[in-house]
């Protein structure tokens, strides 16, 4: 007989049952700041130090404790701990003000990591600022041209989907961003998911003030154009922002695939073929 040194009342089907641990048990749960809950008892509450909860990734045990807030912000031992903090918090606003100054052109191009991933690249450019002091590093003082390049959908990326040579081009005085393809046949330029009947292009350009949390963007497309050997017309995706800007400019290209029922045409949404991708980066 094991002695039994804390009870938890545990909800199943509605009722709260009692439930026993053994001193070992609870000091097993003890080793890890974080551990995994198995079997078939799912708890959530909290016995001793050991607080259970349930999260995105399971049933988790998580020991009582940390550092607390007010020694965390004043503590000199945590300097290099708040310099990292303040630097990944401005990566990722950043990431934010271009993912809405897209937001258009991304709702149906970009995968569900894209906003981490994003977020991950840009703290990349940030470490590229070689004159702030740590902790004080921003991404409009970094190497933004670290962003060329960056694929909003993982699964479906822009090179895979459309092998037209285009060229991207940014006239910062006259504050232009425009694309252009060639004349090519779909049916061969074009990698399609078995179900599209059609596809179309999508461009942006996007003026992005980092430092002040803002944007400008316009958004332009192709028109809808079907999946066969008839060759298209030359492409122009053209759009204009601010004249003599003096902000970070990006050029973005995507596709989009679509399939015809009776006249109309109806978007693939299943992501995996749908691609957009930064293009081409303008400093100042």
């Amino acid at each position: 007989m094991y002695s039994c040194r804390k009870m938890v009342l545990v909800s199943a089907n509605g009722h709260d049952q009692p439930v026993f641990f053994t001193a070992a048990f609870v000091n097993q749960l003890k080793i890890k700041k974080m551990a995994k809950q198995r079997g078939f008892l799912r708890l959530e509450g909290t016995i001793g130090d050991i607080t259970f909860h349930k999260s995105k990734n399971g049933y988790l045990a998580k020991e009582k404790g940390g550092v607390s807030a007010n020694r965390m912000a004043t503590d000199p031992a945590f300097q290099r701990t708040r310099e990292n903090g303040a630097e990944f918090g401005r990566a990722g606003k950043a990431g934010m003000v271009l993912r809405h100054s897209l937001r258009q052109l991304l709702h149906n191009t970009s995968d569900k990591r894209m906003v981490s991933r994003l977020a991950k690249r840009m703290v990349k450019v940030l470490k590229a600022d070689t004159i702030s002091a740590r902790g004080e590093r921003t991404v409009q003082a970094g190497d933004l041209q670290l962003l060329t390049g960056f694929e909003f959908n993982n699964n479906g990326k822009l090179g895979k989907a459309l092998y037209v040579q285009y060229t991207a081009t940014i006239n910062r005085v006259a504050g232009t961003v425009e694309i252009d393809l060639p004349a090519f046949i779909p049916a061969v330029m074009v990698a399609a998911p078995v179900d599209a009947t059609h596809f179309r292009l999508i461009a942006a350009g996007a003026e992005v003030d980092f430092d002040n949390d803002s944007s400008i963007s316009q958004v332009s497309d192709s028109g809808v154009m079907p999946l066969d050997y008839t060759p298209t017309t030359p492409l122009s995706l053209s759009h204009n922002l601010t004249a003599n800007s003096t902000e970070a400019l990006f050029a973005i290209l995507g596709i989009e695939f679509l399939q015809e029922v009776n006249g109309v045409h109806y978007p693939l949404k299943n992501g995996a073929y749908n691609a957009s991708a930064i293009v081409k980066v303008s400093e100042v």
